[in-house]
């Protein structure tokens, strides 16, 4: 009897599992995705590159005393895995992350990899000083997107192949 009752019971929860597994409606899944504000096409990012080119780049170049670097890049996996990190980070600093801010800067004369004296960008975590639910401080006051200057930093992008490629690579 007992044997029949869990045999039962694993038909069910498999015929159930099954069910799920096989009627999961993919169109959910593809509703979710939502298209951000700020979408450019390609046609649009190659103005903005050609424009950067046309007003800056002698000047940076001529700075670096080189071609130097202009575009980094990181893989999905470190994307990803650093904002979760900085999110994380923010919560135990006391803030709410609400976004990234991107900055250039130039890696030292001594970096490692062939970055020495190179333009980089890295990725500073944006965001609110949290507030206990009994505040009455407006939240409207606190600002916008300021940088969680105590949170880390994420840097290490690869450059450009060669550095000083323009878009597309």
């Amino acid at each position: 009897m007992k044997k029949s009752i869990v045999f039962i019971l694993g038909l069910a929860i498999g015929i159930g599992a099954s069910y799920f597994y096989f009627n999961c409606d993919q169109k959910e899944v593809a509703l979710a995705i939502v298209k951000p504000s700020g979408i450019i096409t390609p046609a649009q990012a190659k103005v903005l590159d050609a424009n950067w080119t046309k007003t800056r780049k002698r000047a940076v170049d001529s700075a670096a005393g080189r071609p130097d670097n202009r575009s980094s890049w990181w893989s999905l996996k470190d994307m990803r895995d650093y904002l979760n990190y900085a999110e994380n980070q923010s919560i135990e600093l006391g803030y709410t992350m609400n976004g990234v801010r991107i900055y250039l800067g130039v890696y030292g004369g001594k970096a490692p990899n062939g970055k020495a004296d190179y333009t980089t960008m890295f990725l500073v975590p944006t965001g609110r000083k949290s507030v206990s639910q009994g505040s009455m401080i407006n939240l409207a006051l606190q600002g916008g997107a300021k940088d969680i200057s105590d949170a880390d930093a994420f840097n290490d992008g690869g450059n450009g192949v060669p550095p000083d490629s323009g878009y597309p690579q």
